[in-house]
């Protein structure tokens, strides 16, 4: 006999939902993850429990497919229960009002500012602020690092944006806040509060769930355009009687498409029978890219994130970028006689370069083919090397100026901060995930154009069968996607509690 869900994939998302639905004694739940479990905070490898700073020990090791100057950029994503949750920066940052209303004005109702706010708050434990916008006994503690725990360089980083016009913002998830400020994070005492800690350890004890490591799931199992189960890699078959897919943006849509749900001749190229011919399943791929100003400074402890700065192209526009600072981090004394290093970085937080993960073959031990298609649209690039040069203007600026030891690294001093040509040639040969890829299974009212998934996140074509990840996200939010994909599947969990998946 099955269980009454599976959850395929026990990363950020995978762990809310099973967490979640076996509050509910009479749901049988069953949470599958390819990589390993480590069950108490005393078996969490080190560098899963430091928050100080993100970590690819546990990494599927997917590379972007070659760019216009043939570089392969990696995308890690995490292998582990907690998924990129337990390795991430910590980010704790949800996003504008404006992001949400726009998935809500996409043709999904329920995502409105206004309807997810509600499960923002009740995701989170905010330490520093008690009003209508945060909540306080969520399982994610969210606190900012005061001033006295900031390291020089993201202290001077927030001084200096402050001296160079920006607003100090205390509180960057309160709705309209543009400017400079501390950066939220889920950390309590230096540990990464990941899902796996957060919701996943209190349930743990439960009679009614499950939780089964190191198996990989490669396809569905459906029957007559019911999904029944998942079937493993060495051929083990899941039953159950419904079926959520919480793998990711990457591994979502390559499991559906290996189960025969996405676009028909594609799919009848690799020869895949076809289930439900949805053309947009591993289409529309969002992700903010990245790319630093790097700069010489003395070594220093204490966290490397911590500071942060929202812009926008005016005040009255929705924010399109991050500035966060990044260091220092200790390098060899050739490439900075100080001793270390730092970064200003900028995020695009609002592409409009769209890309693709397709199924290389309908082998599962095959990576996909992952197009992040970054800075393909000319305004994505444009708006980088705007970037930049703010970003150097910053750097610039007292006291941060103070705590640079020598040239900058890069772009380098040979390029002029009107020189935009050889800023972008610089900004092109060095850009890089945020890791904050979603889209690729997007929630929307038109399976036959761009949707995969409808407004709850059941998949068109097959009963029994929803997506509950941030590859549903139908546009990418103005922020890290951790918060956001914790928020998603704390609204979609409330959906499937209910016997047809239905409110």
């Amino acid at each position: 006999m099955g269980a009454d869900v599976i959850v395929v994939g026990g990363g950020t998302a995978g762990c809310v939902l099973a967490a979640r639905l076996s509050e509910d004694e009479a749901c049988s739940v069953v949470l599958v993850e390819s990589g390993p479990d480590y069950p108490t905070l005393d078996e969490l490898p080190a560098d899963v429990a430091d928050a100080s700073e993100p970590t690819v020990g546990h990494d599927w090791g997917y590379q972007a497919e070659a760019d216009s100057l043939d570089r392969r950029i990696s995308l890690p994503r995490a292998r582990l229960i907690g998924g990129c949750s337990a390795t991430n920066g910590c980010f704790a940052l949800r996003g504008a009002p404006a992001d949400y209303d726009r998935w809500h004005e996409l043709g999904n109702p329920g995502w409105s500012f206004a309807e997810v706010l509600p499960f923002f708050r009740r995701l989170e434990s905010d330490l520093d602020f008690a009003d209508q916008w945060h909540g306080a006994d969520g399982p994610i503690p969210i606190r900012r690092h005061p001033v006295d725990e900031l390291n020089p360089i993201q202290r001077a980083f927030i001084d200096a944006a402050v001296q160079a016009g920006h607003p100090y913002v205390a509180d960057h998830n309160r709705p309209g806040a543009l400017g400079v400020g501390p950066t939220p994070r889920n950390v309590r005492d230096g540990l990464r509060m990941s899902t796996a800690v957060a919701y996943l350890s209190a349930a743990r004890h439960r009679p009614n769930l499950t939780i089964r490591s190191g198996v990989t799931i490669g396809w569905v199992r459906i029957a007559d355009g019911v999904a029944v189960g998942v079937r493993s890699t060495t051929g083990e078959l899941v039953e159950a009687d419904r079926v959520v897919l919480a793998a990711g943006s990457y591994a979502s849509p390559a499991i559906l498409a290996r189960s025969g749900i996405g676009s028909a001749a594609r799919l009848s190229r690799l020869g895949i029978d076809v289930v439900a011919d949805l053309p947009a399943v591993g289409e529309h791929l969002i992700d903010h890219p990245i790319v630093a100003v790097d700069l010489p400074t003395r070594p220093a402890d204490g966290p490397r994130f911590q500071a942060i700065a929202t812009l926008a192209p005016t005040s009255a526009s929705p924010p399109d970028l991050h500035l966060f600072t990044a260091g220092p981090f200790p390098v060899e004394r050739d490439v900075s006689e100080a001793g270390a290093v730092f970064g200003i970085v900028a995020g695009l937080i609002a592409p409009r370069s769209r890309g693709s993960v397709r199924l290389r073959s309908a082998d599962p031990d095959d990576p996909p083919l992952i197009d992040v298609a970054h800075l393909r649209h000319p305004d994505d690039l444009a708006r980088m090397v705007e970037a930049i040069v703010e970003a150097r203007r910053i750097a610039r600026t007292e006291p941060l100026a103070a705590l640079v030891t020598g040239a900058e690294l890069a772009p380098g001093p040979t390029v002029a901060d009107d020189d935009h040509t050889a800023i972008a040639d610089s900004v092109r040969a060095r850009v890089a995930s945020y890791h904050h890829p979603v889209g690729t299974c997007r929630m929307g009212p038109d399976p036959d154009h761009d949707a995969v998934v409808d407004a709850q996140g059941r998949v068109y074509g097959v009963d029994r069968l929803w997506v509950a990840d941030a590859s549903v996200m139908p546009a990418i939010p103005a922020a890290g996607t951790n918060l956001p994909t914790i928020m998603l599947a704390e609204r979609i969990s409330t959906w499937l509690r209910t016997p047809s998946g239905t409110p």
